[in-house]
């Protein structure tokens, strides 16, 4: 590995970060190659500088002048190869910039892009780099310290990278049933400076069997595919459905500390006649969960888009590939998929909450989905009668809907403008409540003055502050 601890000071020191090559190709080069053009990118590097070389040759993957860069120590690495007075990747080097956007996380190593209308598709142990999956999960993990990791499914490395950065004395323990993926994921930790590493082969948590942690993060191969035709073990697992995904969720528990954390992206099936909240909650035991779906698509849809993933789209095979995915739904009974994220945490009196969420949140929502496990407990626990003292969620902002000129509104609405950006009608209790309670006073005095205020009864005020608080502090409009 010396030769990569050499590389990675000659990367960091040309400038080859997330911020160096965002400001070498500017907004129009960079909106491109986020859309898979890389013609505008290939015109913005063209000078010739390290930085410039280094994009072309591991981002673009064209052959770059071997005089350009420490040629030398890229084909040493394995990295590269030279042929002809030029330099050709071998590898894909990508560098990952830190989630909270502030300073360079490391490099993740991966098999070279496969474009679409390259006319071939990967191989069945083709490693993927960094990606929207790899980016929302290392987004969705809790910013809190923690002693030991297991990556499962670790891949090129990504989210091990992230983690190693944030918690740099945390033992990190990563797993992968691909051979490939675990000599390319240890490339990646060299390069980003990760030390001590445990990389096991094995399927789930088969390889960690005993073991407890205080944080489990997996991007798993959560695709759902028919049993015939290609698998491509990065997003494959063999399984029947979604039966992957429901075993990672049953089985983490036994391997978390207590107050551990699993957190994990899943893709689940819409089955007919049973409606997905039952099944996806059905998988969890033992722990507090904060189950999300963020998109559902149709089964054309869903094979469209894998089909594209793997470029299989535009080859000889394509509608039989096509014809079997829709076969295999159709068989199974499945109107739908949904795709969202999973947190659980080891908890002896769990609080479930299973959810859909389209709109755009507040990132990184590592930063407070603790709290949202903590806001789905103090929400089931709350009563009028124990003299808990209230506060308003910082950034409500209340709307007041009803015709022009009306002396009463017709509803009222509760806005978060971060976090989670919920919004909520309410009456006139809770609206008043979330103007007085600033955390100071205890809510019994607020109640009988709100019920003073507007002639209301003081029971029938507390009887509805019992009926509805609930929700709103799991939902994170109280704390």
């Amino acid at each position: 590995m010396t030769d990569l601890f050499r590389v990675r000071e000659s990367l960091v020191g040309a400038g080859y970060t997330v911020g160096g090559v965002r400001e070498l190709l500017g907004p129009v080069a960079g909106g491109a190659l986020a859309r898979d053009e890389i013609v505008p990118a290939l015109r913005a590097t063209r000078g010739g500088s390290p930085v410039e070389a280094l994009t072309r040759l591991f981002w673009l993957q064209v052959p770059v002048p071997a005089a350009a860069i420490a040629a030398d120590d890229l084909v040493a690495a394995g990295l590269a190869e030279m042929s002809g007075g030029e330099l050709r990747a071998l590898l894909r080097v990508e560098p990952l910039e830190a989630v909270d956007g502030d300073g360079h996380a490391g490099y993740a190593v991966s098999d070279l892009k496969v474009r679409p209308g390259a006319g071939h598709v990967p191989a069945a142990d083709h490693v993927v780099g960094v990606g929207g999956a790899s980016g929302n999960l290392a987004r969705l993990v809790v910013h809190k310290p923690v002693d030991n990791v297991l990556d499962l499914g670790t891949g090129s490395g990504v989210q091990a990278v992230h983690l190693a950065g944030r918690n740099p004395a945390a033992g990190i323990t990563t797993t992968d049933v691909n051979p490939r993926a675990l000599e390319l994921a240890a490339m990646s930790f060299a390069l980003s400076g990760v030390a001590g590493a445990e990389l096991l082969e094995g399927s789930l948590l088969e390889p960690v069997r005993g073991r407890r942690f205080d944080l489990i993060v997996s991007n798993p191969p959560f695709v759902v595919a028919p049993s015939v035709g290609p698998r491509f073990t990065y997003r494959e697992s063999g399984m029947a459905g979604d039966e992957f995904c429901r075993r990672l969720v049953a089985e983490a528990p036994e391997h978390l500390a207590e107050g551990g954390y699993c957190q994990l992206l899943a893709n689940w099936l819409h089955v007919e006649g049973i409606p997905w909240e039952e099944r996806v909650g059905a998988w969890v035991d033992g722990c507090d969960a904060w189950i999300v779906q963020r998109d559902v698509q149709d089964p054309a849809e869903y094979a469209e888009l894998w089909l594209r993933d793997s470029c299989e789209a535009g080859t000889p095979e394509y509608r039989a590939r096509y014809e079997a995915w829709l076969d295999h739904f159709e068989r199974h009974g499945v109107t739908g998929i949904g795709f969202g994220w999973i947190t659980l945490r080891r908890s002896e009196r769990p609080a479930v909450r299973i959810e859909e969420l389209r709109h755009a949140v507040e990132q990184p929502v590592g930063r407070y989905a603790g709290e949202v496990l903590d806001g789905l407990r103090r929400g089931a626990e709350f009563s009028t009668t124990c003299g808990q003292v209230l506060a308003a969620a910082p950034g409500l902002v209340q709307e007041q809907l009803g015709p022009p000129g009306a002396e009463d509104p017709e509803r009222i609405v509760l806005r978060q403008t971060g976090r989670l950006r919920r919004a909520a009608g309410v009456g006139t209790v809770e609206a008043a409540l979330a103007g007085v309670c600033d955390g100071t006073l205890p809510l019994d005095p607020l109640l009988d003055a709100i019920a003073q205020l507007t002639g209301m009864d003081a029971g029938e005020v507390r009887a509805h502050a019992d009926a509805v608080l609930p929700e709103l502090i799991a939902d994170g409009f109280f704390t």
